[in-house]
Formats: C-alpha cells, sequence, structure tokens
C-alpha cells in the first residue's frame, strides 16, 4: 500500500440523520491529516455495477455544510444484494463479481461501508470473495447493531418521536383521548422505549414484551379513576396481534412493509372500553430533519476513527462506541451479537418505576 491511499465510501441501506455528517468527517480527516482521495460510490452497490462505476472524487468544498444536511449526499438503497440481485424480468441473479470488478475499477485502497448488521454482513461477504478491504460505520435508527452503544440516525429518530408526543399530549388532554403513537423498530423496541419515557406515554408496546391488551385498558381506565382524562400510547411497529402475527401491507410492488398496528392496538382497545382513540404513524419522518447534535458527534468521531482504521491498516473492522469512546471491533462480532432492548436493563427498569404500563 503506498502512503497516497484511496479510500471508497458509501452508505447503504435505510437513510437517517447523519449519514452526511459522518461522509463529512471522513473527507476532512482523510484529505486533511493524511492526504488520500475519497471516492464517494452513488447507491451503494448499485455504483459499482455501473462502468464506469458511478462515484465522485470527494474534497473537503464538495461536504461544505453536510454536518447539518439530512439523508445522504451519496445515495442510498436496500435493494443493491449483489448475491441476490432482483433482475427486471423478476428473476434473481448473483451480480457479486460484477460489483467486485467495479471495486477493482475505482483501484481502492479501502472501502467505507456505512450501514445497518445486513449492509455490512453482505458488504463483508463481498469483501471477502473480492478480496479486498473493508471497514464498518454502524447506522441503523433502531440503535440495534451489536458492540456499539450509539448507531446514526438512533438519537435524532428518538427527539422526532419525543417531539411527537410532547405534541400529542395537548391534543389528547383536550378532546379526553386515547391516542397511539406509532414508530418505527424494525425487530427491536429502543426507539419506542426510549421517546416513550423522555416523552410521558403512558403506555410503552415493545417487540420484546409480550403484551395483554386487557391489562393495558385497566391501566387507562386506572388513569381516568385518577382524574387523568387522556393517555396516551407508543407502539414500535415490529409488536405483533395477540395472536402472534405481524401488521404488515403489501404495496404495489408486491414489497410487505410492516404498519398498521397502531390501528389494530387503538381498535382492540376501543373494543373494550368507552374510549376515542386516535393513532399517528410517524413512518418516515424519523428518518429526516436535521441530525441531533448527538448523532453529528457519534458521525463525526466515527468519520475520523474509520480513517485512522485505514491508515493503521487495521481492516474487517467496524468502529464502535463503547464506554464513552470510540473504538473498534471485528464486523463478524458486530453483526453476531443482535441488540434487542434488555429486559432486565435500565431503560426497562425506568418505566416500570415511573408507574408505565409495558403491556404485561
Amino acid at each position: 500500500m503506498g502512503e497516497n491511499k484511496r479510500i471508497g465510501i458509501l452508505t447503504s441501506g435505510g437513510d437517517c440523520a447523519g449519514l452526511n455528517a459522518a461522509i463529512r468527517a471522513v473527507v476532512y480527516h482523510a484529505t486533511g491529516h493524511y492526504g488520500y482521495q475519497v471516492f464517494g460510490i452513488h447507491q451503494a452497490t448499485l455504483g459499482l455495477l455501473k462502468r464506469p462505476p458511478k462515484a465522485i472524487e470527494l474534497d473537503r468544498k464538495a461536504v461544505r455544510g453536510l454536518l447539518v444536511a439530512g439523508g445522504t449526499m451519496l445515495g442510498t438503497t436496500n435493494k443493491g444484494d449483489p448475491f441476490a440481485y432482483p433482475m427486471p424480468d423478476g428473476s434473481i441473479c448473483d451480480r457479486s463479481d460484477e460489483m467486485i470488478e467495479g471495486y477493482r475499477q475505482l483501484n481502492l485502497d479501502a472501502l467505507l461501508v456505512i450501514g445497518g448488521d445486513g449492509s455490512l454482513a453482505i458488504l463483508r461477504k463481498l469483501a471477502q470473495q473480492g478480496q479486498f478491504n473493508i471497514i464498518g460505520i454502524p447506522k441503523t435508527i433502531d440503535n440495534d447493531i451489536g458492540l456499539t452503544e450509539h448507531s446514526i440516525g438512533f438519537e435524532t429518530a428518538v427527539d422526532i418521536a419525543t417531539e411527537a408526543l410532547d405534541r400529542l399530549h395537548f391534543t389528547a388532554a383536550s378532546h379526553e383521548r386515547v391516542l397511539i403513537l406509532e414508530v418505527m423498530g424494525r425487530d427491536a423496541g429502543h426507539i419506542a422505549i426510549s421517546a416513550g419515557i423522555s416523552g410521558g406515554a403512558d403506555v410503552i408496546l415493545i417487540p420484546e414484551i409480550a403484551y395483554d391488551l386487557d391489562k393495558v385498558c385497566e391501566h387507562i381506565k386506572r388513569r381516568r379513576d385518577s382524574g387523568k382524562n387522556y393517555s396516551l400510547v407508543i407502539v414500535s411497529e415490529a409488536v405483533k396481534t395477540i395472536e402472534g402475527s405481524s401488521v404488515t401491507n403489501v404495496n404495489v410492488l408486491g414489497q410487505t412493509r410492516y404498519g398498521g398496528v397502531g390501528q389494530y392496538i387503538a381498535e382492540g382497545i376501543t373494543a373494550r372500553m368507552e374510549a376515542e382513540t386516535r393513532v399517528t404513524v410517524l413512518g418516515h419522518t424519523q428518518r429526516g430533519g436535521i441530525p441531533s447534535p448527538t448523532d453529528r458527534l457519534v458521525a463525526s468521531a466515527f468519520g475520523v476513527a474509520a480513517v485512522d482504521l485505514v491508515a493503521e491498516e487495521k481492516y474487517d473492522r467496524m468502529v464502535t462506541w463503547q464506554n464513552r469512546q470510540v473504538t473498534s471491533v471485528p464486523i463478524e462480532d458486530a453483526i453476531r451479537d443482535y441488540k434487542v432492548v434488555d429486559l432486565q436493563g435500565t431503560l426497562v427498569k425506568t418505566a416500570r418505576g415511573l408507574g408505565i404500563c409495558l403491556g404485561d
């Protein structure tokens, strides 16, 4: 490896706030401190399929103003699995060799991947097959990647959900209603429990804890009996029905997506007690907007640390936030140790200590 290294960077999977801050940090540190060249790859792995590969050299001017910008300047996709690529005729094709060739054409010394556990697993497999160097930077609003206390995007998503609860308090009280807020959380309830505690929810439903709607209604009735004429319920989209099935819908492209558990809970409450219910689904608003100060800080620290790993030639690792500082762990370990809400952890104990109903 020469001193003038060429680094590729891409964002993969769902978008979130803080991605641009990480890109900016990588460019600032790589070009300013080490004199490396940085190439941003467009639309994640899809950019590697283009000929020539769709990438642009990034300098400080190119990333100016990105610290507070939401989304990702490079674009992203969650449909570019190189080992199971969906073709226009509906078939599935292995295009991994094409993507590896795209990487080769860029003449890169390393690839920085900003992604969740799925993206990191796929890109790691691609790197092993193509025998190229990879560094992971964790991002997911679900905060469910193992071995890191923070993932880019989570804090902003919690801020948005908390603000929604703050606003719903007033309209719920004005109309004496039970208001249900449905938030994202593909497999874990980190957003729901964090925002629920911060926003003063009365009921928090997460996929890690089986719930009983009768107990939820009893909690709401007790509040009424004590003179509290409204209640706020926050529910993670991955919470299942009482029968144990996920609440999903299929769009016109045939894709199955979470959505609708808030309405399911509302109808269950209405059927069990005299309560006027309304549902708010935050959806992709949790992914957008200006990143919170914490997400900007975490993204910046991750970006700098990832470049340092390239300089030290420590590859196949993911930067991680542990014990108030950034370190790194093998990607394999990070994606193996999936992180759900700890039922014996601080947040669950806090919610119960505050008298919040968790449905059980």
